[in-house]
């Protein structure tokens, strides 16, 4: 089936409900389909066909989740590019992608402008919410030029729909290939696993880009017909967060660990009503146990972990409900500091370098495999062999179950800091570090070190203006861990750098000191 489907068979059964709220703009299912419809319509007008590609650089808005869904229904892929990357990243995904079609905010006319002979496949921008340059298209005036009648294109279940750049981490990123089948399994594991329940009277709140976990979700959310907030902000404040989660009751939204851990922080958190939250699910990047700690105190029992990756989207493990659990036996304390079990229908294992099995308590590579799995990665038939041996996914993330089957996952291997022979797992020593009161974040990295390879840095952003010393922080690790694994040096600054959706930029902090 064609993943467009879910909106159309959302607006035929519940065409009166709430479809998206956006300030003063309110559109019922049925408004929503009959303008994706007309720019379905659009697209293919512009000569867009099946196994084409769009590229969507959009801040969070409704065109964007609108144009997704065009693309979808028109038989075509959709390339969703994080808006926070420079104009050279947007003309590399631009171009690799082969996009025919472009749909920018008007805010990224200029910057696509500036880039036009390295995007020469580009044949029609479309640029929304804002003034045109010349050459391009206005995003209102396509869709009033097509009807509101669409036939959804018959696709393959194998069909590209959704084109996945990872953050480059290493190198140029790549374009993970995720198909109609896998983005329908995402949404049927969403229903399984993340809210049972699930229903027409939901809302959720994109606060996350929709150019990654938020634009995911919101496929679930569209097939069974939820509303659709989108903040009129463009920048995180807690404030806002917390007042629009009481003002239209939020029942779920997806959040990076770090939105959870600012909305926890924020002095406001107390003065909103948020009992309608069923599910804040958090996940791309770890949720230190101290701060998801604080974060069940805050907001109850609503809160459910994800674990999975742009080649898996949002789907290897989850960390339920019932298991966050404040107070409980040492086994459910424990499992905070886990990914959970995997997902239903979901495969999921450790194995060792030559892709060997290990036992519960056994350190290797996770790797799964499911419908949700990638097809591949775009034009890179090497890597896809690297990443998809022997018919699992290669997530290159470093783990281990436990008895009962809960994964614990300790660092990407990448990230690994070996000193002396010693392997030092950061997530260990960011564990304890976190756990002082003068401590807002921490990441841990390795920086090269004569004597002994490699020598643990701790970057610690403070809390407040609390006066911290490398000395202390040193010392509360001695007293917590083996003496091997703790920082031999810290250094101080105000905000730890991040990507859009929410991770700790280590590659980043590991250029900045590694010579220190």
């Amino acid at each position: 089936m064609n993943v467009g489907a879910l909106l159309t068979k959302a607006a035929r059964s519940f065409g009166e409900r709430l479809a998206i709220s956006h300030g003063a703009d309110r559109w019922t299912y049925a408004a929503f389909n009959a303008r994706v419809n007309r720019l379905a319509g659009g697209f293919t007008a512009l000569g867009a066909a099946r196994h084409d590609t769009i590229a969507l650089l959009m801040y969070n808005c409704p065109q964007m989740l609108e144009a997704m869904f065009a693309a979808f229904k028109a038989g075509c892929g959709v390339v969703p590019i994080n808006f926070r990357l420079h104009p050279d990243e947007f003309a590399y995904i631009i171009d690799h992608s082969e996009a025919k079609i472009v749909v920018a905010s008007a805010e990224f006319g200029d910057q696509l402008k500036s880039i036009a002979s390295r995007i020469s496949g580009v044949s029609h921008i479309v640029i929304a919410n804002g003034d045109c340059n010349a050459g391009c298209l206005e995003y209102e005036s396509l869709l009033s030029s097509h009807i509101d009648q669409f036939d959804d294109a018959t696709v393959a279940p194998d069909d590209l729909a959704w084109l996945f750049y990872t953050s480059g981490t290493t190198g140029r990123p790549k374009g993970a290939m995720l198909t109609h089948r896998n983005l329908l399994a995402m949404s049927m594991s969403f229903y399984a696993d993340m809210c049972p329940d699930f229903g027409p009277d939901d809302v959720t709140l994109h606060v996350a880009p929709l150019s990654h976990g938020s634009g995911l979700y919101a496929l679930p959310n569209v097939g069974k017909a939820a509303a659709n907030i989108f903040l009129e902000s463009r920048s995180f404040e807690p404030s806002t967060v917390l007042k629009a989660i009481e003002k239209y009751r939020v029942t779920n939204m997806f959040a990076a660990p770090t939105i959870v851990q600012r909305m926890v922080d924020s002095a406001q958190v107390n003065r909103y009503d948020l009992s309608s939250l069923k599910a804040l699910i958090y996940g791309g990047a770890p949720m230190l146990v101290d701060n998801l700690t604080r974060a069940m105190e805050e907001f109850g029992d609503c809160l459910v972990q994800l674990y999975g990756q742009g080649e898996t989207p949002m789907t290897i493990t989850y960390l339920p409900h019932q298991d966050h659990v404040l107070g409980g036996s040492d086994a459910q304390t424990k499992r905070l500091g886990s990914v959970g079990i995997p997902r239903t229908n979901v495969e999921v294992a450790v194995v060792d370098k030559d892709d060997r099995e290990l036992v519960a308590g056994q350190m290797g590579e996770i790797v799964t495999r499911s419908d949700v799995v990638m097809k591949g990665y775009w034009r890179d038939a090497e890597s896809s062999g690297d990443a998809l041996k022997n018919g699992w996914l290669h997530t290159g993330d470093v783990g281990y179950r436990d008895e009962d089957g809960y994964l614990f996952l300790v660092e990407r291997s990448k990230d690994l800091i070996i000193s002396g022979g010693e392997n030092i797992y950061p997530r260990e020593v960011e564990e304890v570090l976190i756990q002082h009161p003068g401590v807002r974040e921490v990441a841990v990295i390795g920086v090269p070190d004569a004597e002994w390879g490699e020598a643990v840095k701790a970057v610690v952003a403070p809390n407040g203006d609390a006066k911290v010393t490398e000395t202390e922080l040193i010392e509360f690790c001695r007293d917590r861990i083996a003496s091997y694994k703790k920082p031999k040096s810290v250094e101080f600054i105000n905000e730890l750098p991040k990507n859009n959706y929410g991770k700790i930029l280590k590659r980043d902090l590991r250029t900045q000191f590694a010579l220190k």
